[in-house]
C-alpha cells in the first residue's frame, strides 16, 4: 500500500488538476514553465557542486556531491516529452540518483522540439557519449540513465551505438520511459484516468512535434520498434498507475526476448517519475536506493 505521504502528496495534486485542468492542447511555452515550476517544488538537501560544460556543442552539467566517485560517471538524459525540462529542473532529481550511487553524473541540455525536431535529441546524445569516451572515460565505467522521454532517449542512445560500433556502456536505467511515439498500449486506455500528471492528448501532440516528418516507428524514436538485441543489462522502474506503463513493461519484454539483462520494476499505486520526490516520499527514497545499487552493482 502506497505512504501516507504519497497518498497526501497525491490529493494536492488531484486538487491542482481540478482547479487547473489540462486543456488537451499542447502549449510549449506553458509547459516549459509548468515543468520548471513543479520540479521547484522538489528539492535536495545535499551539498552539490554542478560545473557548467560543454561536451562539444551540447551544455551538460557535472554534478557531484561529496559521495560521489569522479572516476565513474552516469550520463543522464531528462524528461519533459521532448520539449521541455532543463539541467535546472532535474538537478535536484539527478543529484539524488548520484550521490546513492557513488557516482558523478554528466546532465545534458540537449536540444528541445519544436525548433529541434527528431533527431536532434539522439544526435545530441551521441555526442555527449562519444565526448566522455574522448576525454577518458571507459565504457564499462559509464551507466546511461533518463526519466521519461529521457528513458527512451537512452534506448535509443544504445541502439544508435550498437549500430554505429560504438563500445557500449556498463549498463542502462530508465525511469517511467517514453518509448512509443505511436502512443498506443493497453495503458493508454486503462491508466487514461489514473495518472494524474499526464495528459493523453498533449502526449499525443508532443509525439507529432517531436517526431516532425519522422514515422512514429522510426526505431531511435520509438525504441519500442527497434532490435534490441545484444544491449547492456537496463533497469527499468514504472509506477502501476502511469499512462506509459505500457511503454515500459512492452519494451522490457522485447528486450528479455532478445536476451537483454532486464529488470523491470512495477511500483505499485506509484504516478509517473515519483521519484522527484524523494525527499518527502519513503517510496521515492526506496526506488533511488535501489538505482543506486543497481549502478554500483554493474560500475563495480
Amino acid at each position: 500500500m502506497p505512504s501516507w505521504q504519497f497518498r497526501i502528496i497525491k490529493v494536492i495534486f488531484r486538487l491542482r488538476r481540478f482547479f487547473n485542468p489540462p486543456t488537451g492542447v499542447l502549449d510549449v511555452e506553458k509547459a516549459r514553465a509548468e515543468t520548471e515550476a513543479l520540479a521547484a517544488i522538489f528539492k535536495t538537501k545535499l551539498e552539490l557542486v554542478c560545473t557548467p560544460v560543454h561536451a562539444h556543442t551540447v551544455p551538460a552539467e557535472w554534478i557531484a556531491t561529496p559521495e560521489t566517485s569522479a572516476e565513474r560517471v552516469i550520463l543522464y538524459f531528462h524528461g519533459g516529452s521532448y520539449n521541455s525540462g532543463s539541467i535546472e529542473a532535474f538537478r535536484p532529481l539527478v543529484a539524488n540518483i548520484a550521490n546513492s550511487a557513488k557516482t558523478r553524473a554528466l546532465i545534458v541540455d540537449y536540444r528541445l522540439a519544436p525548433e529541434h525536431p527528431f533527431p536532434a535529441a539522439v544526435e545530441d546524445a551521441n555526442i555527449a557519449y562519444r565526448w566522455l569516451l574522448e576525454n577518458g572515460f571507459s565504457p564499462d565505467r559509464i551507466v546511461i540513465a533518463g526519466d521519461s522521454c529521457g528513458g527512451g532517449l537512452a534506448l535509443s542512445l544504445l541502439i544508435s551505438l550498437r549500430d554505429t560500433g560504438v563500445p557500449l556502456p556498463a549498463a542502462a536505467v530508465c525511469l517511467s520511459p517514453w518509448t512509443d511515439l505511436t502512443c498506443t498500449g493497453d495503458s493508454w486506455e486503462t491508466n487514461a484516468k489514473r495518472d494524474i500528471m499526464l495528459d493523453p492528448s498533449e502526449l499525443r501532440e508532443s509525439a507529432q512535434v517531436y517526431l516532425g516528418e519522422a514515422d512514429p516507428r522510426t526505431p531511435l524514436a520509438s525504441p519500442l520498434y527497434a532490435d534490441l538485441t545484444v544491449l547492456p543489462p537496463v533497469l527499468i522502474q514504472v509506477g502501476s498507475d502511469e499512462l506509459i506503463l505500457s511503454d515500459a513493461t512492452r519494451v522490457a519484454e522485447q528486450a528479455q526476448a532478445a536476451g537483454v539483462d532486464v529488470s523491470l520494476e512495477v511500483w505499485e499505486g506509484m504516478q509517473h517519475e515519483w521519484h522527484f520526490a524523494a525527499g518527502m516520499l519513503p517510496e521515492g527514497r526506496q526506488a533511488v536506493e535501489r538505482i543506486g545499487q543497481f549502478i554500483q552493482d554493474h560500475l563495480g
